[in-house]
């Protein structure tokens, strides 16, 4: 069998210019087989896995520790040749077998929220979101309701960061990222101003991961006030980001490479952590 074939490849067709996918989507692609003369063949499959991995190390001491962990997402077997008898009998020359699969695994539901804030009956922020899940490129539309009541003025803030939290042996790691930050208008003292804004998601933002029990790649919209001399009012949305829309011209983003974390390949390799607390006890935390 072995010596009759004389070219066998796999090929995907790519849905956009950064060759990503992610749940719910279809890989389409086809089987190559090239015969040097007529044979029997039992079966031909194609499968599709998707895994993810986790690994680094700490130091205790002179002490070196390595936590890893290995998950797996999806595996989905396709036929696509099989006969009846289990034996087919393929002429000489090109042939090709085509394919199609849709990563499972669910999107983020989208919710409304709504969210009060008060310090002292001094300020008000009352602030809202539309939903939580967001496109990547897509704008999140907050509007607050600000009653400044103090003898400062106040300003506005918006800060979206990401955090990533890695899993191994009963420990975490967890880093955080900018992602932006901005300022809105001052706000006068002893005024109250309805303050709309639109926060602007990077389309080469990764996309969030939230259903992976090893790695998990949140996202958090902070509002706050920046009030001098006092603590600063906020609030804090949890924030879903989504693959880009269908035939959206926006950039699109590089694979998810926190950390150097690739999700859905066969391995990963995390180092360096910006803000993990290594001398708690190994547990999993919320």
């Amino acid at each position: 069998m072995e010596n009759n074939v004389k070219k066998f490849s796999v090929e995907y067709n790519p849905i956009n210019r950064s060759n990503v996918f992610s749940s719910g989507d279809y890989i389409s692609g086809q089987i190559t087989l090239e015969l040097a003369k007529e044979c029997k063949i039992q079966s031909l499959c194609v499968k599709l896995k998707g895994k993810a991995k986790v690994l680094w190390t700490e130091n205790y001491g002179k002490t070196v520790v390595v936590y890893q962990k290995k998950e797996k997402y999806f595996s989905i077997e396709q036929f696509v040749l099989q006969g009846e008898k289990g034996t087919n009998v393929i002429g000489q020359g090109y042939h090709t077998y085509p394919f199609t699969f849709q990563i499972p695994t669910p999107q983020q539901i989208l919710v409304d929220k709504k969210m009060k804030l008060f310090t002292l009956g001094e300020i008000t922020m009352d602030v809202n979101i539309p939903q939580t899940g967001f496109h990547q490129g897509e704008g999140i539309k907050v509007v607050a309701y600000i009653q400044n009541k103090s003898s400062r003025e106040i300003k506005p803030k918006y800060y979206l960061y990401q955090k990533n939290s890695y899993f191994a042996k009963g420990k975490r790691k967890v880093e955080t990222k900018d992602i932006l930050k901005e300022v809105g208008e001052v706000i006068p003292s002893h005024a109250g101003h309805t303050v709309t804004r639109i926060i602007t998601i990077p389309p080469t933002t990764c996309m969030s991961i939230l259903n992976c029990n090893i790695i998990k790649a949140e996202y958090k919209l902070r509002v706050y006030l920046d009030v001098k001399y006092a603590a600063d009012p906020e609030v804090k949305f949890n924030i879903a980001i989504l693959p880009t829309l269908e035939g959206s011209d926006e950039e699109q983003p590089p694979p998810y490479n926190g950390s150097e974390a690739f999700m859905a390949g066969e391995s990963s390799f995390l180092q360096n952590p910006t803000n993990y607390d290594s001398s708690a006890p190994p547990s999993y935390m919320s």
